[in-house]
């Protein structure tokens, strides 16, 4: 069986944890994780980065950041994953949920406009695949408005939007290295702050409310309860893994997207023949080959696609089921109108194995496609 996912070694991590483990600091903030969050900032400009246990404890920080409360409305897309509303519903806010684009699967940014209300707080585009949304026109709206913008770029890292970083634009970024992500540390996430006014409370808020940071510096000669926080630092074994991935992020994505261009060019002819569609990437992006997806017709095509995949031992998965059709989806939020592009992608889409070590098998995935496409 080729797999959808495998997670990628650079053959550092256990040389990394051993360092770790004689250094005798295992609980968050040590060596490797002030190495990561300096690798963070360096590489994407940002004002700070904090490292999380995962995306969804940076999405939470960011929702306690921007200050939401009961009844303020959040404007994202659908078609996401859960940590995207669900960190602003703990919070007692209310998603607003904006139709995609039908190109690059992004925020539709032209619908923006209309969702906003008295109450909103916040927009939070999703950077699907590693493709950047529209984030001049994104960002232009909400300062026309007095609103707050965080970026989901869980998929983006290494990507850019007119050559600036995923994560750096909005006032916050969120970033993943879950195991599925393309730089990882098994679970784990980091929060980028680029708006100065929020980066002191921001690490109060990551240690338990507690102004600790500021003790370590020498800034206050104690530390104490001063805000609201939850212990959301990972601990010093994750970031020693993260950061032997992090030493090979651009040789990573290089063969990625290698792998990326070899699935993009095979599949022309099949969306020539219109029986697919492949992914579009806007001008001015630059993306990080985080996964690679075909638009087939219909659920029908989809559904018996991913079947004749599985007998031939290639395991290709569907993606999100839209927020806005969820049980909970439908208790805590609403849809700013129809979104008719969400649902229909939504049930068309297949994912395609993408991972390093993929090289040697990937024309048997690719041999498989066309066949079963072309039946």
């Amino acid at each position: 069986m080729i797999g959808f996912n495998k997670p990628y070694m650079t053959g550092k991590e256990l040389w990394n944890i051993a360092v770790a483990h004689s250094n005798s600091h295992l609980a968050g903030d040590g060596d490797f994780t002030k190495q990561c969050q300096g690798w963070l900032e360096q590489r994407t400009g940002c004002r700070k980065a904090l490292l999380t246990h995962s995306c969804t404890a940076a999405l939470e920080m960011a929702a306690i950041l921007v200050d939401i409360q009961p009844g303020d409305e959040v404007i994202l897309p659908s078609f996401t994953f859960v940590s995207t509303a669900n960190a602003f519903v703990l919070r007692g806010g209310v998603p607003v949920f904006v139709d995609i684009r039908p190109d690059t699967l992004n925020l539709d940014e032209t619908k923006i406009e209309a969702a906003i209300t008295a109450r909103t707080r916040a927009i939070v585009p999703v950077h699907y695949g590693g493709v950047g949304c529209e984030m001049d026109v994104i960002m232009a709206i909400a300062g026309r408005h007095g609103i707050l913008v965080i970026e989901d770029a869980a998929q983006g890292i290494m990507s850019t939007y007119r050559c600036r970083p995923l994560g750096s634009i909005g006032h916050l970024g969120t970033f993943s290295f879950h195991e599925t992500k393309n730089i990882i540390s098994g679970e784990g996430g980091a929060l980028l702050i680029n708006d100065p006014a929020l980066a002191e409370r921001a690490e109060i808020v990551r240690e338990k409310g507690t102004n600790r940071s500021q003790f370590f510096r020498g800034q206050v000669d104690k530390y104490t309860w001063v805000d609201i926080g939850s212990s959301y630092l990972p601990g010093e074994i994750i970031a020693a893994f993260l950061w032997a991935q992090m030493e090979e992020a651009d040789a990573i994505t290089a063969r990625r997207l290698a792998l990326w261009d070899r699935y993009h060019a095979a599949f022309e002819p099949l969306e020539r023949a219109g029986r697919a569609r492949r992914p579009i990437i806007s001008d001015g992006c630059r993306h990080n080959a985080h996964l690679y997806y075909l638009l087939l017709r219909d659920l029908a095509d989809r559904t018996a696609f991913i079947e004749a995949m599985n007998q031939a031992d290639i395991n290709c998965v569907f993606h999100y089921v839209p927020l806005h059709s969820s049980p909970r989806g439908l208790q805590v939020g609403r849809a700013a109108g129809e979104l008719p592009v969400t649902s229909d992608l939504a049930d068309r889409l297949v994912r395609l194995p993408l991972w390093l070590g993929l090289e040697e098998q990937q024309g048997r995935v690719i041999e498989a496609v066309g066949r079963v496409l072309q039946e």
